[in-house]
């Protein structure tokens, strides 16, 4: 195996890949507040051990969205004292930087200012937890954008079109064309693929020489019909997707066949939810970029605290017990100590020789006691264990697997405290608690002037945000516009005014009209605040506790699968993506210089369209300049490069933008994994792409 100075040269990019760290959770608990703050100086320790280029973040760098004064001081400490310092930074940036970073004053990236000493530029995406909010338009990275520590980038506030141009990087004859777009409501942008309205640009010149990488803050698996953004909507032009909200590490990289890119979901660096997605092994990556092929070794985080889950079924377990046996509730409570006794014992086995590792692990067990079984005393079993998990509180979790919703038949006697509870478990956002209450709700209590998105979202802003007028703001705002209606009607009777508001209501649900009274009636709110003299939504610096808010899949009352399950990341934490989605101009021959787009029509893009078989697609032989990727899938510090091919021939620096539509191309391509143990002294060499299978 070559060493690593034979692997790293003047031509490769070394990129240090994490997501999802939240910052700040449960930083008042007095076991696990530290937890995320530990694994954060991990990380960085780890980009600064391995002399990386630099660090990719995709989103959620902080729990909440008000991070506490504590946790801006951890992280801000923490980045300056692995990210600063004397060593030089080997690439440069040729795109416009004004466009790249577009919510700072100061519009270039922090290693090119002169009264910056960095060695290690951080970029980074804003996730759901930590997107902008209040009247500004701020989150917390704007912060530490604005104090030279983080490059924020991927900021688009527009709800009708989104383009998002590249950070164009370049390391000797490697281009490095870096997208990223922050998290923004699925419904909103699985409507603007939808629609063709969302656009990535690409170097006008000499396209297929650039190495394409795009981070994204997203639902990736399917949670409705909207709710989601599937993989097939990205540009074919990609070469690997760096996905971030997703919880369950799933960081080795997997080939959509479709799109023939690779992704790579490296999940979160601290359990926010006790789900079974939560329960894989934590792992940043470490990604090596050189001409067109690309290596990413998988780093073992050593720092997050082990979590052990298990499902019980009471109702398979007949030779030991069933519902009428003498004393069975005891009994019951015996078979779950065993079973955390079994937990505990693995966790003690796994943390030898890891002294890092955090001693006291997270346990849970899910009891599912359908059938006619009993609960026991939770509070009285927990105390057995206060001294051993970190989780002393909600070690055991009981549900009914048949407890689902298709029971609920009887719409005039709905029981709606069960439903809420129930779905507040699965971990949905308010505004799918407000939908499914009155999905289910009887025609008398249903909405007739707003609806339940705006009602959702009017929600949300008062429960995450403090937005006090919201709710009413909301309702006022539609009742004159509501009034106005009816009087350009002319309707006069009590039943045809009942119809027209019904009418005027389902003629707005779902589209941009609906989107921007929401968003005018949220101004109006914020506006009233700002004129009875409150301060405006800002961070919250000060030392009083925070609400702790669970991630999306804290539990599912759901039949549970034994073996594994998903985390992904909490929703809900106001509006997300604002900024400016501006396009490129002409360059200029300095680092800041500026790029211009083109303006080639694309073709819109339908639902069939975005999901068509890939043998409608473009033939291989269409295909060129197809990048190679090789997982490195050991836990190792040192990566096994395998066989390439040789990096393209250096051309001049591009600078303008194309707009790409992968449905109106003639010439699309993707990524080719290429296994081969051959040639290991020289990873950067190797055979021609092979053909797709």
């Amino acid at each position: 195996m070559s060493s690593a100075s034979n692997l790293d040269d003047e031509d490769t990019f070394k990129i240090l890949i994490a997501t999802d760290i939240h910052l700040g959770y449960l930083e008042k608990d007095a076991i696990r507040g530290n937890d995320s703050y530990n694994t954060l100086n991990e990380i960085l320790e780890c980009a600064k051990k391995n002399q990386v280029d630099f660090i990719l973040l995709g989103g959620d760098l902080f729990h909440e969205n008000k991070p506490t004064r504590r946790c801006l001081h951890n992280c801000i400490t923490t980045l300056r004292q692995y990210c600063m310092g004397d060593s030089p930074v080997q690439f440069n940036i040729i795109s416009d930087q004004t466009v790249n970073f577009n919510t700072t004053p100061f519009p270039w990236v922090n290693y090119q200012d002169h009264n910056l000493n960095i060695s290690i530029p951080v970029f980074s995406i804003h996730g759901n937890h930590d997107d902008p909010t209040g009247a500004e338009g701020l989150c917390a990275l704007d912060l530490l954008s604005a104090s030279g520590l983080v490059n924020h980038f991927g900021h688009s506030n527009s709800v009708e079109r989104i383009e998002i141009s590249p950070v164009l990087l370049q390391k000797g004859s490697t281009k490095l064309a870096l997208y990223g777009l922050g998290s923004i409501p699925d419904e909103r942008l699985y409507r603007m693929f939808v629609n063709n309205q969302v656009t990535m640009l690409r170097p006008k010149e000499d396209q297929d020489e650039w190495f394409n990488l795009f981070a994204i803050h997203q639902n990736r698996s399917k949670h409705g019909p909207t709710n989601y953004i599937p993989e097939q909507f990205l540009d074919d032009f990609i070469d690997l997707v760096v996905w971030g909200h997703e919880h369950e590490c799933l960081i080795a990289p997997t080939r959509n066949e479709q799109q023939l890119f690779y992704v790579t979901q490296p999940g979160s660096s601290i359990a926010t939810s006790l789900s079974p997605g939560e329960a894989t092994k934590k792992h940043i990556g470490l990604l090596r970029v050189k001409g067109r092929k690309m290596n990413l070794q998988k780093i073992p985080l050593k720092t997050v605290r082990q979590f052990f889950i298990q499902d019980v079924i009471l109702a398979d377990y007949e030779d030991l017990f069933t519902p009428d046996t003498p004393q069975v509730t005891k009994k019951v409570e015996e078979l779950c100590f065993a079973k955390v006794i079994e937990m505990l014992e693995d966790a003690e086995r796994e943390r030898l020789g890891c002294p890092l590792t955090p001693e006291k692990p997270l346990i849970r067990l899910r009891v599912d006691y359908s059938g006619g079984f009993e609960t026991f005393n939770m509070s009285r079993f927990s105390q057995k264990f206060v001294d051993r998990v970190a989780n002393p509180k909600d070690i055991i979790h009981f549900f009914r697997c048949r407890e689902q919703k298709e029971d609920i038949k009887d719409e005039i006697h709905v029981d709606y405290g069960k439903l809420v509870k129930n779905t507040a478990v699965e971990g949905l956002r308010v505004e799918d608690l407000v939908k499914q209450y009155f999905e289910a709700a009887e025609q008398k209590v249903q909405l007739s002037l707003l609806t339940e998105q705006g009602m959702g979202k009017a929600i949300q802003e008062f429960v995450d945000k403090d937005e006090k007028d919201a709710i009413e703001e909301l309702i006022t705002y539609q009742l004159e516009k509501t009034q106005r209606h009816l009087q350009t009607r002319g309707v006069i009777t009590e039943q045809d005014i009942d119809t027209e508001v019904r009418l005027f209501r389902d003629s707005k649900k779902n589209t941009t009209e609906e989107e921007n009274e929401i968003k005018e009636a949220m101004n109006r709110a914020k506006a009233h605040r700002l004129d009875r003299g409150e301060d405006p939504v800002h961070f919250n610096t000060s030392d009083e506790p925070g609400d702790i808010a669970m991630d999306s899949d804290e539990e599912s009352v759901s039949c549970p699968a034994p073996t594994r399950g998903r985390g992904r990341g909490g929703r809900g934490r106001g509006s997300r993506g604002r900024g400016r989605g501006a396009a490129a101009s002409e360059p200029k021959p300095a680092g800041r210089g500026r790029s211009q787009k083109s303006s080639a029509p694309t073709q819109s893009r339908s639902i069939m369209q975005a999901f068509q078989a890939s043998s409608n697609r473009p033939s291989q032989a269409s295909k060129s300049h197809v990048a190679e990727m090789i997982i490195d899938d050991s836990d190792e510090d040192m990566p096994v490069m395998k066989a390439t091919r040789a990096p393209p021939k250096q051309s001049s620096a591009s600078s303008s933008f194309n707009k790409y539509s992968s449905q109106s191309q003639s010439q699309s391509r993707g990524v080719v994994f290429e296994d081969s143990d051959d040639d290991e002294d020289n990873p950067f060499k190797g055979p021609s792409h092979r053909s797709r299978r």
